[in-house]
């Protein structure tokens, strides 16, 4: 029987935020899910002080982060880290390095212990909305050394800065110059890692989510200006990818309200600097330039159930379209929702996907 206590509005109410909310709960699960499978410690945080502007709401970010009127930055989650040891791992070696001491910028390596061969380098690129999360986080601590057990690679994962403190494009120019500090060291050195055991034939990007969207800024920043010594980027790999624009593309949610909050979420992130329909944020609105994309071939996988999937869909099909010299495939998994694979690991369609990925970095 009905009950009849509910609030007429209801129905309506559910349908229209629901979709949001699903995001931003799984979101939040798939970095739960690992902060208690080992040692970690949070990444320290601004602390209330007795100015009443610290505890006044200039943003909420919900579930991730909250900005104070005073400039104090509150994260919800996604703030444990764990040591390069954590999680030790047969097969697998790890450690952590500085890249730049003057803004911090660092990254945490990962490569199969006993190769003696020159192997895929891949860099890597963490999610978590631009606000959030971490590569030194349980989550990818896990997650990237089974990549480098299934995939035979040497990774380099970026802690880049994070927003609202460092908006965009920051977390652009940090991997950026992650990335010319990888070709540097793999042609020259000192780090061990890179030059006995990276392959400068083979240099791949990739991320998820707000990771991805990164990696595809970096890719086209290395396009436009180059890299080392004439090094092009083999291959570019979006997961579930952080893309947005001002009207709807597929069968993306015409909701107001989410469409609402995607804007404003995204203007929290790059500090008002760039609208909605950006190249940063909306690539298919600026076309022309994808012929710059600086790599020879992308993978881009989506969910089914995920609101950023029909985004994921828009890039491959107008990437085809634009005449960018290179080759492209999508990967679609049924039935899941954004970044599943992070927060299902042992899930068979994890596997597959991860198997796919896999592939596309050893594929000659």
């Amino acid at each position: 029987m009905a009950n009849s206590n509910l609030p007429s509005s209801l129905p309506s109410i559910l349908t229209r935020y629901l979709p949001l909310a699903l995001l931003f709960s799984l979101l939040y699960l798939f970095t739960k899910e690992w902060l208690d499978t080992g040692p970690s410690n949070p990444i320290p945080l601004p602390q209330p002080t007795q100015d009443p502007l610290d505890s006044e709401l200039e943003y909420d970010f919900p579930p991730f982060v909250r900005l104070y009127k005073s400039g104090r930055v509150e994260r919800l989650y996604g703030t444990a880290v764990v040591p390069a040891s954590a999680f030790p791992t047969p097969g697998v070696v790890s450690k952590d390095v500085i890249i730049n001491e003057k803004t911090g910028l660092s990254a945490r390596l990962y490569m199969p212990e006993f190769t003696k061969e020159k192997l895929p380098i891949l860099i890597y690129v963490h999610g978590g909305a631009f606000v959030i999360q971490s590569a030194f986080s349980p989550t990818y601590q896990v997650y990237l050394k089974t990549l480098v057990l299934k995939g035979n690679l040497v990774i380099v994962s970026v802690e880049y800065r994070l927003a609202p403190e460092h908006p965009l494009p920051v977390a652009y120019n940090d991997t950026f110059e992650a990335v010319k500090w990888v070709l540097s060291n793999a042609m020259a050195g000192p780090e061990k890692f890179l030059s006995e055991h990276g392959d400068l034939t083979r240099i791949f990007v990739a991320g998820e989510s707000a990771g991805g969207n990164i990696a595809h800024n970096v890719v086209m920043l290395a396009g436009k200006e180059g890299l080392n010594n004439g090094v092009r980027i083999k291959g570019l790999v979006l997961m579930n990818p952080y893309f947005w624009g001002k009207d709807p593309v597929g069968k993306e949610t015409r909701k107001t309200e989410v469409r609402r909050i995607m804007e404003s979420t995204w203007g929290f992130v790059c500090g008002r600097k760039y609208g909605i329909d950006h190249p940063f944020v909306n690539p298919v609105s600026l076309k022309e330039e994808w012929k710059k994309l600086g790599c020879e071939r992308v993978l881009v996988t989506v969910s089914e159930l995920d609101l950023f999937r029909a985004r994921g869909v828009a890039y491959v099909e107008e990437l085809e379209k634009s005449g960018w010299n290179g080759t492209m495939e999508i990967y679609e998994t049924m039935g899941e929702d954004h970044c599943y694979y992070i927060s299902k690991p042992d899930l068979d369609k994890s596997k597959k996907e991860m198997e796919r990925v896999i592939a596309f970095f050893n594929r000659p």
